[in-house]
């Protein structure tokens, strides 16, 4: 009897010894790192917050999906969360309370100089990852309201976005360069979905908006009225990018919105930002992931995001994880 007792131990340690064994083989493995693997140093997941904007505009669902491929394709867990957008994300990221970021490249460069919405709260810890697609300045009224050209919102109650934000300042320098100022119109601080919402019912005359076309809000708007975009000529896009360099000439195509023909405009661009102090590594898999998963992003500005264009408009330092990436691309 005892040498039975003996032997069953035995033959559990043996058992227990060999699963352990193989549990330890298959990590080993998945963390090799090698035929383009993601590395696990100590095969904890992180978890990344991804700020985004509204709901209406187009960072957000973007934000959704490069969060989903993020977090299928690295070992960091990523949420992508709605925000107020450029300015408010900047300050998120300073804070710690955020990881990852859009915003558009003038207000990272405000942000860096330390000037206008951020005098004398220069922001000192984000990094570029990439320049994404135009962010295209978008004048939006309706047919009714009798509202033609940029000069005809002089009295009018007008959306300009809030105080402080991105869009905020690309208004003031439409206005400026039109020869208003906020003084001019009577304006209101709203949100994207807002502003459609105000402009459908009446409550305002129109709104100035910066964001990706389409524009989610202004399509809402325009299923069930006649939207109108009041172009800008020639002239003042010429003088608007002299004075603003980050400008770039812009049209919104025939047929978005059901207008019949398309309209000049300008736009900045859409950036990805990080905080300076987020894994090299990290940073690289991240990179990596989204220009080699962009086929899965069924939003129509995922087809503008392509990796030669990854440093179109930067002028801050961009991170040396997504700068790795680059290097082995040919990206300059």
């Amino acid at each position: 009897m005892k040498r039975k007792s003996f032997i069953f131990p035995a033959i559990l340690l043996l058992v227990l010894s060999m699963i352990l064994a193989a549990c330890g083989g298959g990590e080993a493995e998945k963390t090799s790192g090698e035929g383009g693997e993601k590395e696990e140093t100590d095969g904890k997941k992180q978890f990344l917050n991804l700020v985004t904007g509204g709901t209406g505009g187009t960072y957000y669902p973007l934000g959704g999906a490069f969060a989903d491929i993020i977090t299928d394709n690295t070992n960091a867990e990523t949420t992508a969360q709605s925000s107020g957008a450029s300015a408010e994300n900047m300050e998120a990221l300073k804070a710690g309370d955020a990881d990852i970021a859009f915003t558009q490249t003038d207000i990272a460069s405000y942000a860096t100089e330390g000037k206008l919405m951020f005098e004398g709260k220069a922001i000192d810890n984000v990094n570029a990852i990439a320049s994404l697609y135009p962010e295209t300045v978008q004048v939006v009224t309706l047919a009714k309201s009798g509202i033609t050209k940029v000069e005809d919102l002089k009295g009018k109650v007008v959306s300009v976005g809030a105080p402080g934000s991105g869009i905020y300042a690309n208004a003031e320098q439409i206005l400026e360069i039109h020869g208003m100022t906020m003084k001019d119109i009577k304006p209101q601080n709203l949100s994207l979905d807002e502003s459609s919402g105000g402009i459908q019912d009446g409550t305002i005359d129109a709104a100035i908006i910066t964001s990706g076309v389409p524009t989610g809000a202004v399509e809402s708007l325009a299923a069930t009225s006649d939207v109108v975009l009041l172009p800008i000529a020639d002239d003042k896009i010429k003088a608007l990018i002299e004075k603003y360099p980050y400008y770039a000439e812009d049209e919104v195509p025939a047929n978005t919105y059901k207008i019949k023909e398309a309209v000049k405009t300008v736009s900045v661009q859409a950036m990805l930002v990080a905080r300076d102090d987020l894994d090299e590594q990290l940073v690289y898999d991240i990179t990596k992931a989204l220009y080699e998963n962009m086929d899965k992003v069924t939003h129509a500005k995922g087809k503008l995001i392509k990796v030669e264009n990854a440093l179109n408009g930067v002028s801050i330092d961009v991170h040396p994880g997504a700068k790795k990436y680059f290097d082995e691309k040919g990206v300059k």
